[in-house]
């Protein structure tokens, strides 16, 4: 058990694990909700090698996908940081191969979006870019940006993201990204509001808008679920 729990953070403990989740506020617009378990009174074969249960071949349910497995086709344990569990947990063997590719995200891409990286912003109607600072705030639910003046985008309120590149230059694979156009609803307002950035001579530009290509899909999924 833990000794200490991050202040506005509890830890709650479901049929699936123990998880630390966002005591009465908002959990990360990356989290998952969990699945809802296939009961275990429909379940009577495996669902990935149609083993029959008996006494001897137990039912085991995918913390992620919520369908029921013997143990041989759900025997891994990862890490679940969607669905903030504080152990890993039992994946089926398509699922656990998403989870772990998420963990790229979490280990690399959430560390340079909170870190942060300075752009040109240019905001909604305004023809005058500002060089700001933008990172991505510790409980993933804003974005903050800080120059002359300094305001914040509530990330579970972007309607969509584009990301802005240049032309290749001769012999080149691809283009480069050099910008992103951010839409998003203000709390007050109905209004769309727009917001565009454009790489400076950061060089952690390029990766911080690299790591909010990947946040936009996570978000994405998360409202799709």
């Amino acid at each position: 058990m833990f000794s200490s729990v991050p202040p506005g953070k509890k830890l709650v403990r479901s049929c699936s694990g123990l998880r630390m989740v966002a005591d009465g506020g908002m959990n990360s617009p990356f989290c998952l909700e969990e699945p809802q378990w296939v009961p275990d009174k429909e379940c009577h074969r495996c669902m990935q090698c149609d083993i029959k249960f008996d006494f001897m071949k137990r039912k085991h349910h995918c913390r992620r996908c919520g369908r029921c497995f013997c143990d041989k086709c759900c025997s891994k344990k990862v890490p679940l940081a969607r669905m903030c569990f504080v152990d890993p947990v039992r994946h089926c063997a398509e699922c656990s191969l998403v989870s772990q590719k998420e963990m790229d995200f979490f280990d690399k891409q959430l560390k340079v979006l909170i870190a942060g990286a300075t752009f040109n912003v240019t905001s909604g109607e305004s023809e005058k870019p500002e060089m700001m600072t933008c990172r991505l705030t510790s409980h993933h639910l804003y974005l903050w940006l800080d120059g002359e003046t300094h305001f914040e985008v509530m990330v579970s309120r972007i309607s969509s993201m584009q990301i802005l590149t240049d032309a290749a230059s001769p012999g080149a694979e691809s283009s480069r990204p050099s910008g992103i156009l951010i839409h998003y609803k203000l709390v007050s307002r109905v209004d769309t509001e727009q917001l565009r950035m454009d790489v400076t001579e950061d060089k952690k530009g390029p990766a911080w808008l690299a790591a909010m290509y990947k946040a936009a899909k996570m978000m994405k999924e998360s409202v799709d679920q």
